[in-house]
């Protein structure tokens, strides 16, 4: 199987890499988490000028009509630069559900807005009782003559402090863990019953607890058809474990680096560490790892799109392991070989690894996703 870049995608991860090598330095990065929102404005606008935000759109809607492939040379550009900004909620999650969900009205008015930097989403989901189960939804939704009346609350919405619209899911009918039921609302951040309590989480991003009490949708404002959104809420999250599972990649692959040069210039005994053998299969190992974890980020991209959700969800769970395990392994020897410089705030290496550790709790840790695949069956069946 040939995995080369076309010419546009080498041109776009030159020009991603470029863009964060001249202005994504740690130190910037530092300065970045200090702004209002804790990240930079000016580099959302770049962005958009480099056409990263219309990525995954048709370019009818402003978009440049990119698949998984483009997704995954973006976000490991931004894995490796630790990169703050909400490409991930709203290009990849929030972007997602509107463009396989929302009429084409909806889709029309929104999107060119995404595209061009001006609009910003949140996909607030998860709840405090659901841990990774995405159908444990028991934020309300019922009838209210043309539209919706929506009550609940919403926790660790990526960037849900600085969203200008939510995609908000709640139930219309069944039990709380019920698949069928479930609807995704379109709401203004700034609508009569919403509030937020935003926080810096981590490894350095931002979430938010968003509180819903008698908040007015309109019947338009509906992604899909009413009830029975958990298939469409299943499609992008999936492609998101896609996403950051690339993301992760670029992180590894940068501790990496940071950690063999480190080897070679930190001397002990006169001589630099990486002459020590034992420290030379460390590093080995966390190459390994990181090759592991390529590969299977590699297969998540390309299993992105599989109509079967079955399959989809048994490849995303595969990922979800292996991008777990090698984040553990890669980041523990990293910061261990850095030595006491690793746990320090003012060095990158710690920064990393609490990126690819969030990275491996959101959207369901290795061990849930491990029970995950053995309920399905496992990866290759036994037949």
């Amino acid at each position: 199987m040939d995995f080369a870049f076309t010419d546009e995608q080498r041109l776009l991860k030159d020009s991603i890499e470029r863009l964060l090598a001249d202005r994504y330095a740690f130190e910037a990065r530092q300065r970045f988490m200090k702004e209002p929102e804790g990240w930079s404005r000016a580099l959302w606008r770049s962005y958009a000028e480099l056409g990263l935000l219309g990525l995954p759109f048709e370019e009818k809607h402003g978009g440049v009509s990119g698949g998984p492939v483009e997704t995954m040379i973006v976000m490991e550009a931004f894995g490796r630069a630790l990169a703050l900004e909400p490409f991930f909620a709203t290009v990849v999650l929030g972007g997602g559900l509107l463009r396989l969900g929302a009429n084409e009205t909806m889709r029309a008015v929104l999107i060119p807005k995404i595209a061009a930097g001006d609009l910003l989403l949140a996909f607030a989901h998860a709840e405090r009782q659901s841990r990774y189960d995405l159908a444990d939804v028991a934020t309300t939704a019922r009838r209210d003559g043309a539209g919706y009346v929506l009550d609940g609350t919403k926790s660790l919405v990526i960037h849900g402090d600085c969203a200008d619209k939510l995609i908000v899911s709640a139930r219309l009918a069944g039990a709380r863990r019920d698949r069928g039921g479930i609807a995704l609302f379109v709401v203004d951040a700034d609508a009569t019953g919403v509030s937020h309590r935003g926080y810096a989480t981590v490894d350095g991003l931002r979430a938010a607890e968003i509180t819903l009490s008698d908040v007015r949708v309109e019947a338009g404002r509906v992604l899909g058809e009413p009830g029975k959104a958990f298939p469409l809420l299943a499609q992008v999250v999936d492609a998101a474990i896609a996403a950051l599972a690339a993301e992760a990649v670029g992180a590894m692959a940068a501790m990496h680096e940071i950690t063999v040069e480190y080897l070679k210039t930190r001397k002990q005994f006169g001589v630099p560490i990486g002459n020590f053998q034992v420290l030379q299969h460390r590093a080995a190992d966390m190459l390994i790892a990181l090759e592991q974890a390529r590969s299977m980020a590699l297969f998540a991209i390309m299993m992105a799109e599989e109509p079967d959700p079955t399959e989809r969800r048994k490849a995303m769970a595969a990922t979800k392991v292996q991008i777990g395990r090698s984040a553990r392994l890669v980041g523990q020897q990293a910061i261990q070989l850095h030595g006491g410089i690793g746990m320090t705030m003012e060095y990158k290496v710690g920064h990393y690894f609490k990126r690819v550790t969030a990275i491996d709790m959101l959207l369901g840790d290795a061990d849930h996703q491990l029970a995950e695949l053995a309920r399905l069956g496992g990866l290759i069946s036994a037949a």
